[in-house]
């Protein structure tokens, strides 16, 4: 079936349109940023991580994060052609073996975090997250090559086996909180269950569709749908990639309310807000003060982000939307637009305390932003081209 959701979602576009001044010159993008200087940062900050002493782990292993391994592992293969590379970079290599060897090891090798200085939680959490980014990394290897590896599938069998079958998370996986938006907060567990969605739907073989697969499936699909209503915009998004992989994940009604909402969420440059997308639902004093200020009492930035608007437009043309809608021109223009040519990344910021843009934990935020813009970038010329970094999931 061809790359896209549901036949419904497009009879939004004409509507998303609407919501965007329609009056901006449609502009192509392909010749406004440099895709050279973009796998230069991503790979320079590779090497930066896996060197860094705070990324170390048990067995000389390291933490695959969610803010520069594993969106570099969903992009760096889109650049390749311009890097005029016949393979993967050293550094994607070094990722894959690293996470495999956590695999071979997992029932030997230490948690991400232990209980010492955290709370008890800690290890638990520290399982369902790195079993779901890792299945989810090697899935995407896996679907370049079209074939399961058997390590992949030890994965997914430690991904299932760290699922959560009772209480009210049930469906979800135990993950990460240290009070960071997006990817380790009190609402980041919703988030890590749309991400193992994507692994599901992207693994080769019809691994979506095997027997013993379908009852774990149905509890996520369930945990997705009761706890839906509560989730930020930002979360809806990764909600709406999950479904372009796994059909019947979530109703074209809902994909269709999902891509109203993004739209109407576009600034008036073509980009979005991160901090306004972040927060969940709800008119909660701590989300409201939180969108405007971080927890070190410094103002929130209001200016369009890299991350938010390379996330939005890259999952907007992986669920079908065209590279010719208005919403997303617009989208793909502000980023072709804002690519620093000093260092070839896109702008981005902590939301829970303003950090030094130097140093290394001040990278975070652009190593995401810079890989879903390349993404969304890459995507909008590569339509019609089949292996994709993110291959469809029909």
């Amino acid at each position: 079936m061809a790359r896209g959701i549901h036949l419904g979602v497009y009879t939004l576009l004409i509507a998303a349109g609407m919501l965007t001044a329609c009056s901006h010159q449609r502009k192509t993008t392909s010749s406004k940023w440099n895709p050279r200087t973009a796998a230069a940062y991503l790979d320079a900050r590779e090497v930066a991580w896996m060197r860094w002493p705070g990324s170390a782990r048990d067995h000389d292993t390291f933490c695959v994060s969610c803010h520069t391994v594993v969106p570099y592992a969903l992009c760096r293969q889109a650049l390749r052609s311009d890097m005029g590379e016949q393979g993967g970079s050293s550094e994607e290599r070094k990722i894959l073996d690293d996470v495999a060897k956590r695999v071979r090891l997992w029932k030997e090798i230490g948690p991400y975090y232990s209980n010492q200085g955290y709370d008890g939680a800690k290890p638990s959490e520290s399982r369902g997250t790195e079993a779901v980014l890792n299945a989810l990394i090697l899935a995407i290897n896996d679907a370049r090559a079209g074939k399961l590896s058997d390590v992949t599938r030890s994965a997914f069998a430690n991904m299932w086996a760290s699922q959560l079958t009772d209480g009210d998370a049930k469906g979800a996986w135990p993950w990460l909180r240290f009070g960071m938006e997006p990817w380790e907060a009190n609402d980041s567990q919703y988030y890590g269950a749309a991400v193992a969605a994507v692994a599901v739907g992207i693994a080769p073989e019809n691994y979506r569709s095997s027997p013993d697969v379908q009852p774990k499936l149905d509890l996520l699909r369930n945990y997705l749908d009761s706890k839906y209503p509560s989730q930020s915009v930002i979360n809806h998004v990764v909600l709406l990639w999950a479904s372009s992989k796994v059909y019947g994940l979530v109703d074209s009604e809902r994909q269709k309310s999902i891509v109203q909402e993004v739209a109407s969420a576009q600034q008036s440059d073509g980009g979005w807000e991160l901090s306004s997308l972040t927060w969940p639902s709800g008119w909660s004093m701590r989300s409201i003060v939180r969108r405007r200020l971080r927890s070190d009492w410094t103002w929130q930035d209001s200016e369009s982000d890299g991350y938010a608007t390379g996330l939005i437009i890259f999952v907007l043309q992986e669920a079908g939307i065209s590279a010719q809608n208005t919403t997303v021109q617009r989208g793909l223009a502000w980023l072709a637009s804002n690519q620093s040519s000093t260092d070839g990344s896109w702008p981005s910021v902590s939301l829970t305390q303003r950090r030094s843009p130097s140093s290394n934990v001040g990278h975070f935020m652009r190593d995401a932003a810079t890989a879903y813009a390349v993404l969304a970038l890459t995507e909008s010329n590569s339509a019609s081209v089949p292996n994709k970094a993110i291959p469809g999931g029909y």
